[in-house]
């Protein structure tokens, strides 16, 4: 029998009770508990929504970590798992009545294996770092978010990160074989194989992605690729958004796999230029960017091809990067987008949304629409080859009306992602900051076999609850889902 005890409602435990059990586990220097410094744990990089735990815990070995969590699962405390809180859809911000569970001294690189071209990392371990370590063996670590130089491994793994190179290497679920795990009962599991494939259930791909509600990781095995010989970006210039976004439908209809497909429109390069002097023509409406990596000779034909199909599509400038350092600078104006568009506006708020590729100018030009709609600016940066969308919006929180307005906005393009035939998220996850639009993607069947995953894993609700999957009843208060006399089928699934 599960017990109905629930977290989006009120866990309820004796604080004292709570920090003392914790200090019997932890040394002092690993127990935060006072105010100031609990504060900076308050959110992630989704600052919009904030609380304040009632404690955090900042443990140093996987036995400290089994006994936090079994420690919580005893006294029924909510655990929300975090890494560099680089995150931007809000799952790792705090449950009022919970400790956080940082992973940050977990930062050790285990082994790289050149042979099996695999690394083995703590989960606290930056995502650049491990590509850092394999370089010296020619070896590099394919998922490369924007913030890799800050977000973590278990924080990818959490939110199955993608990056500039998703397209032609894929997400994280694509580049990790092995996670090790420990469930909120504080028992260890091992899921996933150095091998090519493991027998079984695929457990590997359902804990990635899952943003830290089935178990927490404490060690994971990577794939490692061989750096490729040589790499060129072509940079293209549009002088309108939608003859772009048909630019990128048309080089993948051609058979096309680039390493990389960016897209920016021309109020992200103008906050850029200045930032990072890319070299960007900023009297084009939007660029592309798209990098062509192998030998020599298949860079150089994937060149031609990808010019011929650019030209046809109507580019009013291509360039082509004449050197590693160039080629870097056009990149390095790409990834620094979201800060670049922090300098030119008091806040932004970023969304994350998937479309098919054939939408992308129609989602452009009702983002353009939008604008007028809600009296906004928004920069536009896509990983355009696999129609994720990351539409910056502007605004200024200290005005009246502004952040409603913004976050209005920024339903309303999820839900026409949905609408286009999309998702509400590419990378960024769920957390709490999409919730409700996940009562549009999913209805009561689907909704109900998530809760039935969930509570396999965690039959309590106590790992980072009220997060990624809504209950039905939050649904239908969000008027779009039919509850029949306020009854499920699976009643007992509400607390989740």
């Amino acid at each position: 029998m599960i017990a109905m005890t629930s977290p989006e409602t009120t866990f309820s435990t004796n604080r004292l009770t709570l920090t003392s059990r914790l200090a019997m586990i932890l040394p002092t220097h690993c127990l935060l508990i006072d105010e100031e410094d609990l504060r900076p744990y308050e959110c992630d990089g989704l600052t919009a929504y904030r609380e304040l735990p009632l404690a955090v815990c900042l443990p140093e070995t996987e036995g400290q970590v089994i006994d936090v969590l079994r420690t919580c699962h005893q006294l029924g405390v909510p655990v929300v798992a975090r890494g560099a809180g680089t995150g931007l859809s809000g799952g790792a911000m705090p449950h009022a009545q919970g400790v956080v569970l940082s992973l940050a001294r977990f930062s050790k690189i285990l082994r790289v294996d050149r042979a099996a071209r695999l690394a083995v990392v703590q989960p606290g371990v930056r995502n650049l770092a491990v590509s850092e370590a394999a370089a010296p063996f020619g070896l590099y670590y394919a998922p490369d978010p924007s913030s890799q130089i800050a977000c973590t491994l278990g924080g990818n793994v959490a939110e199955n990160s993608g990056g500039v190179h998703c397209l032609k290497y894929g997400l994280t679920v694509h580049n990790v074989l092995r996670l090790r795990v420990v469930s909120i009962e504080g028992e260890i599991f091992e899921i996933g194989s150095a091998a090519p494939d493991a027998s079984g259930y695929d457990l590997l791909a359902l804990m990635i992605g899952s943003e830290g509600m089935l178990g927490v990781v404490t060690e994971v095995t990577l794939k490692l690729l061989p750096k490729p010989a040589l790499a060129q970006v072509v940079m293209a210039s549009f002088n309108d958004v939608g003859q772009a976004g048909e630019a990128v439908a048309d080089i993948i209809a051609a058979g096309i796999i680039p390493a990389g497909l960016e897209m920016m429109d021309r109020a992200a390069t103008a906050a850029v230029e200045p930032y990072v002097k890319a070299g960007y023509d900023l009297n084009a409406a939007a660029i592309l960017l798209c990098e062509s990596d192998g030998t020599p000779e298949e860079v150089a034909e994937e060149i031609l091809r990808v010019t011929a199909v650019l030209t046809a599509a109507g580019a009013s400038e291509i360039r082509v990067s004449q050197s590693e350092s160039e080629r870097l600078r056009f990149w390095a104006g790409r990834k620094a987008a979201f800060p670049a568009v922090g300098r030119i506006t008091p806040d932004y708020y970023c969304m994350d949304g998937t479309i098919p590729r054939k939408r992308l100018a129609e989602m452009l030009t009702a983002i353009s629409d939008m604008e007028r709609k809600y009296s906004l600016r928004c920069a536009n940066v896509f990983h355009a080859g696999d129609g994720n969308l990351h539409p910056l919006i502007m605004y200024d929180a200290a005005k009246p009306g502004e952040w409603a307005r913004a976050e209005a906005f920024g339903v309303e393009i999820l839900e026409l992602s949905v609408a286009l035939g999309g998702s509400i998220t590419g990378e960024h996850g769920v957390g709490i900051e999409k919730i409700n639009q996940m009562c549009v993607q999913y209805k009561t069947p689907e909704l109900e076999a998530f809760h039935r995953i969930k509570a396999a894993f965690d039959e309590t609700g106590l790992l980072n609850p009220g997060k990624a999957v809504p209950s039905l009843h939050r649904c239908a208060e969000y008027g779009r889902m039919h509850v029949h006399h306020g009854a499920t089928k699976f009643p007992e699934l509400e607390r989740f």
